[in-house]
């Protein structure tokens, strides 16, 4: 999903939050709100790995490039996974909510990243590209394990 939708929907999202639970502070619900469409800076890496530019315009490019082999590989029935997006795994979630015990700020950013993923696993599965996204860092260091075998 582009940048701008999960902008979008992570501004309607917090404020949403501020009108159910106007007691947050505006701080808190801040992180929320940035942290629904920042997660997206393992993308950036990847263009930046990848690509070997530090441009935002070419990471899109780069990602347009993706999306392209992506579709055509689906029409030919291949399902191969995409980049590996460290901060979309389970377990970076996990990290983030247990650093929330230590600060309650990690506890709203952990929410702005789970609206973010929930958002996309919904665009992934409606367009039937669940199968593209490592989603445990376990499986995909697995794996990277294995093939080195």
């Amino acid at each position: 999903m582009y940048p701008r939708w999960h902008v979008l929907l992570g501004a309607i999202f917090t404020v949403i939050l501020w009108v159910v639970f106007p007691h947050i502070s505006l701080l808190n619900l801040s992180l929320v709100f940035l942290a629904s469409f920042l997660i997206d800076f393992d993308h950036y890496m990847n263009a930046v790995w990848k690509g070997g530019s530090f441009s935002l315009f070419k990471s899109f490019e780069y990602y347009k490039k993706v999306e392209k082999r992506i579709e055509s590989e689906n029409k030919k029935g291949v399902r191969n996974r995409s980049d590996f997006q460290i901060f979309h795994t389970f377990e970076f979630h996990i990290l983030v909510l247990m650093f929330g015990f230590f600060w309650n700020g990690f506890f709203f950013i952990f929410i702005g990243m789970a609206l973010h993923s929930l958002i996309d696993i919904f665009s992934l599965a409606y367009k039937d590209r669940l199968y593209i996204r490592e989603y445990f860092f376990s499986a995909w260091l697995t794996r990277k394990i294995n093939e080195k075998r």
